[in-house]
């Protein structure tokens, strides 16, 4: 007797290769004991169907269900738990191999560098880290996730057909503005006084950055839109971009791409169309050139406010610095951006009359500057 029971217990005995599934594991000790899975089910007060999902590895080895094993098979629950727990390790450590070509591919679209000189994520020289670094920057738990959220259909891109390599970058910069969006307070959203905030913004064009800027600022946060503007990332051809953040907040942003008053107006008063005007399901950013008509009546609001369309017939009268000149006064707005619209339009060249309008560049040495200047003369010029 107690030498059948000595051979039994070495027929049984417990000494798993945690690579192999625990359900596999479990249908050779029930092979052992000469029982199936339907006397094991009715010996654990579990349905068949259950016992079966647990052996082809569709259910996984709960503690409770380790307990009832160890009850059934008197093997201990603690070798039922500690194979569960190393099976579902090695299977994500295998899965984090499988995908680290993927993954050292999706590090060299995004402008690792440069996030790391604006202290967005720390300088880490173990690849697995500036992975992980990377992935928590863009809140976001693995690469299919960044590719299904970031760069798929959730961001509109008012773009060039070439963007689609420096995707990385336009990502990075509306995250950026995102994270920095994040902490402006802001009162809850009113479409109205946001019109009225757009009208006196539009007064500040004529002002000097050190003037616009805190108003403009100020005067959005007030109507419930947080206006960040954030150093474009070099590469990334974005120029603004927006969002709902909350249903009560709403992100604007902006940079210097092209470093003049006019495109710098023209951005702003385009985004703040989508935040008026379109839904707020999705991210819109200003890459190059309207390819989708909620682009197309984004531009169409930025032109309306700026240059209202009465006075459209006039433009094509303007012959010289002092008529646009006249006309900006007339209108109360800089003359940057009459020269910008004729430039557009091609009723003048793109090299006549630059001297109209004022370069920005940003403030001091730092990328992560957020307010910009008028650059010294001769400098900043195109």
């Amino acid at each position: 007797m107690i030498e059948n029971t000595t051979k039994a217990k070495k027929t049984l005995a417990f000494d798993p290769d945690y690579l192999t599934e625990p359900g596999a594991i479990l249908q050779e000790t029930i092979d052992g004991l000469g029982m199936t899975q339907k006397e094991l089910a009715a010996r654990t007060d579990y349905t068949t169907k259950h016992i079966n999902w647990l052996v082809s590895g569709r259910a996984r080895m709960t503690p409770e269900a380790a307990v009832r094993f160890e009850r059934v098979t008197r093997v201990p629950a603690r070798y039922w738990n500690n194979l569960e727990t190393q099976y579902q390790d090695r299977k994500a450590r295998l899965s984090d191999i499988a995908h680290a070509d993927e993954e050292r591919a999706w590090l060299a679209e995004i402008p690792v560098k440069e996030l790391v000189k604006r202290g967005a994520i720390p300088s880490l020289a173990n690849p697995a880290e500036r992975l992980e670094a990377t992935l928590s920057f863009f809140g976001v738990a693995s690469v299919s996730a960044w590719r299904s959220g970031w760069s798929g259909r959730q961001i509109a891109f008012r773009k060039a057909a070439d963007t689609a390599d420096c995707s990385g970058g336009i990502a990075a910069w509306v995250r950026l503005a995102e994270l920095a969006a994040e902490q402006v307070a802001c009162a809850a959203y009113d479409a109205g006084r946001f019109r009225e905030a757009l009208q006196a913004i539009r007064r500040l064009t004529t002002t000097k950055p050190d003037e616009f800027v805190p108003a403009m600022i100020r005067r959005c946060t007030q109507a419930g839109v947080a206006l960040v503007l954030i150093p474009e990332i070099p590469g990334s051809r974005v120029s603004g971009a927006a969002r709902w953040l909350t249903s009560t907040k709403a992100m604007l942003a902006v940079n210097l791409r092209g470093k003049r008053n006019d495109k710098f107006w023209f951005t702003f008063f385009h985004e703040a169309g989508h935040i008026l005007n379109d839904g707020r399901d999705e991210v819109f950013v200003d890459v190059d050139y309207a390819d989708d008509p909620r682009e197309q009546s984004a531009n169409a609001f930025a032109s309306e406010i700026l240059i209202p369309a009465k006075h459209s017939d006039t433009l094509g009268t303007l012959k010289s610095k002092a008529a646009v000149r006249a006309l900006a006064q007339r209108l109360g707005i800089h003359p940057a951006i009459i020269v910008g619209r004729l430039q557009h339009d091609g009723i003048i060249p793109h090299t006549h009359m630059h001297d109209l309008c004022e370069p920005l560049t940003w403030a001091g040495a730092s990328a992560a500057e957020s307010q910009c200047h008028e650059s010294p003369a001769g400098l900043g010029r195109d």
